[in-house]
């Protein structure tokens, strides 16, 4: 294991280009079409230590900040791969490290950061409440010194190939909906199968999606995350953290959207002049990349004020919005550039396509992103 990485961008890029290489986009094309998870490639990025690097050292992990996290993550895209497989042991952090106890985070940390055990699993959405996050079910019930868990939850990714499940629950009835959820960690091996049933979601990427339902699942009351009824609040820093690292994807992928589409316009020659030459194809690939670099900066001041732990909840949201909308447009001239080579595999764009599309929906859905801005930033009333 190397938890060594030094705040060195160049140093990291250079490191995550090395991997990727060893990563072709046919590996990835491979997995696409069997559903199959990278194990390889998550395997590598553990032992070379750039998942743990939000870890503090005393844990085992580098100690570094998001900024650093953003950078591994948007080069992962850049070079045509997908962070998706392991991108929550870096998000979920925004909680754990902030909320966990001391007890909880020895109890897991170094073993997550020598790379014994994954974090990859954040249970937050449901069948019936979607967005409406204060209107979950799954409750756990206090029960002596232990909690009882029953309930269900949907579009937790990667679940099958995770250890550990950070989950929101409800824990209280009153009528001030923040103070009744909270937060757990929870090591899910002994329970798999048992209390604990995964099922495997069918979707349009291979993303590794599923549902996982909770029946009477016993849990040691030490596997709260902080105080009872705080969950809420504490999965915020989790989301604002979700949201800087999902739109650092989105630079990448806009960013490998704008290579590809460049170079094929210079090498594709039509009626004996590369395609290049016309403006048609020029002016969209070129806005493309305008509104990448604009959106580059929103995640970078994003990161900068998650790491000075000052509030981000607005650039946060800004970074995911701009970004999202941002790779796909880049995915869309992609498409118009290739014109009808880019639904070969051969290309890879149509991969990278459907996988980009994604981001306008998730983790929150450009509409949420847009309701959020109206009611907290501009003041205008509720909507809903």
């Amino acid at each position: 294991m190397n938890n060594n990485i030094n705040n060195n961008w160049t140093d990291i890029k250079s490191g995550i280009e090395k991997i990727c290489k060893n990563f072709p986009e046919s590996y990835w094309n491979k997995l696409d079409q069997s559903r199959s998870y990278p194990t390889d490639f998550v395997d590598t990025l553990t032992k070379s230590g750039y998942l743990s690097i939000l870890i503090p050292e005393k844990y085992g992990g580098s100690g570094l900040p998001i900024r650093a996290a953003s950078v591994i993550l948007e080069e992962i895209h850049r070079w045509g791969a997908n962070g998706a497989a392991c991108h929550a042991q870096m998000y979920i952090m925004g909680s754990l490290l902030k909320h966990g106890s001391d007890e909880l985070k020895q109890k897991y940390l170094p073993e997550i950061a020598a790379g014994k055990i994954r974090l990859q699993a954040f249970g937050v959405t449901e069948p019936s409440s979607g967005s409406d996050t204060l209107s979950i079910k799954t409750s756990a019930k206090k029960s002596g010194n232990k909690f009882i868990i029953n309930g269900q939850k949907v579009w937790t990714s990667r679940a099958e190939y995770s250890d550990l499940i950070l989950l929101l629950t409800k824990t209280d009835d009153s009528e001030v909906k923040q103070e009744n959820l909270s937060l757990f960690l929870i090591d899910m091996r002994p329970h798999l199968n048992k209390s604990i049933i995964i099922k495997p979601i069918k979707t349009m990427i291979n993303h590794s999606s599923t549902e996982i339902f909770f029946e009477n699942l016993e849990v040691d009351e030490d596997c709260l995350v902080g105080s009872l009824g705080s969950g809420f609040k504490y999965i915020l820093d989790g989301m604002n953290a979700e949201r800087i690292l999902i739109a650092s994807e989105c630079i990448g992928d806009a960013k490998y959207f704008i290579d590809k589409a460049t170079t094929y316009a210079n090498e594709r020659k039509v009626f004996s002049r590369p395609i290049a030459k016309n403006q048609a194809i020029q002016f969209p690939i070129a806005q493309a990349y305008a509104n990448t670099r604009a959106a580059e900066l929103m995640v970078k001041e994003a990161c900068s004020l998650f790491d000075s732990n000052i509030k981000c909840g607005e650039e946060s949201n800004l970074a995911k919005l701009l970004a999202a909308d941002a790779s796909w447009e880049a995915a869309d001239i992609a498409m118009q550039t290739f014109g009808g080579f880019s639904f070969s595999e051969e290309y890879n764009i149509e991969r990278k396509f459907r996988e980009t599309r994604l981001y306008r929906i998730a983790p929150v859905s450009t509409n949420m992103i847009l309701a959020y801005i109206s009611h907290k930033v501009l003041g205008m009333p509720r909507s809903y």
